[in-house]
């Protein structure tokens, strides 16, 4: 009886120790005081974090947004009709956003484009110098394929590793063209 009321207490003060922390993230969470240059800076961050968290965000969407006051605005490019519209409703749920601007484009459904997508996608990320950049969930090279025409965003930490993924996106057969948009991380 005495080893299951300890147990009990244990158990009890567990739980109270997790939420207490449960509680201290939700508050590093929360928004700070609108109107505050510390608010502007952690709704651009908040942004980020629900367009990350999207299901259905692959390596071959492209998600970009800026925020004005109040009024966040989506742009960049999906294969998935419903990225658009969950990214969308993702960020109209963040404390203090009043309006979205939703300018995201929904790439045409193609055969040609899908077979040029996945030949891309093996190219570049089999080199060995890119590898590393497809570990993970989030892979930050992304490959935007509209009507043949191959465009690559993301961030590389080298100059070589942007010319190299350039040349391997410019290999895979019928490409019409290929577009180098990857920027260069500032080094720490």
């Amino acid at each position: 009886m005495i080893r299951f009321v300890k147990t009990i207490l244990l158990s009890m003060l567990a739980l109270s120790i997790l939420g207490v922390g449960i509680t201290q993230a939700n508050q590093q969470r929360s928004a700070p005081e609108k109107g505050t240059q510390r608010y502007a800076d952690w709704l651009k961050q908040e942004v980020r974090h629900q367009l990350l968290l999207l299901p259905w965000y692959t390596v071959f969407d492209n998600l970009q947004y800026s925020v004005n006051g109040y009024t966040v605005t989506l742009k960049g490019q999906v294969v998935n009709p419903s990225v658009k519209s969950d990214a969308e409703a993702a960020v109209k749920h963040i404390e203090g956003v009043e309006k979205v601007d939703n300018q995201i484009e929904v790439l045409p459904n193609s055969s040609m484009d899908n077979q040029i997508r996945f030949a891309e996608y093996r190219k570049i990320y089999s080199q060995p110098s890119l590898q590393r950049y497809g570990v993970g969930n989030l892979q930050s090279i992304h490959i935007i394929v509209k009507n043949g025409h191959v465009t690559l965003e993301g961030f590389v930490s080298s100059e070589a590793d942007k010319n190299v993924a350039g040349l391997q996106a410019n290999s895979v057969p019928n490409v019409f063209s290929v577009t180098n948009n990857l920027q260069v991380e500032p080094s720490k």
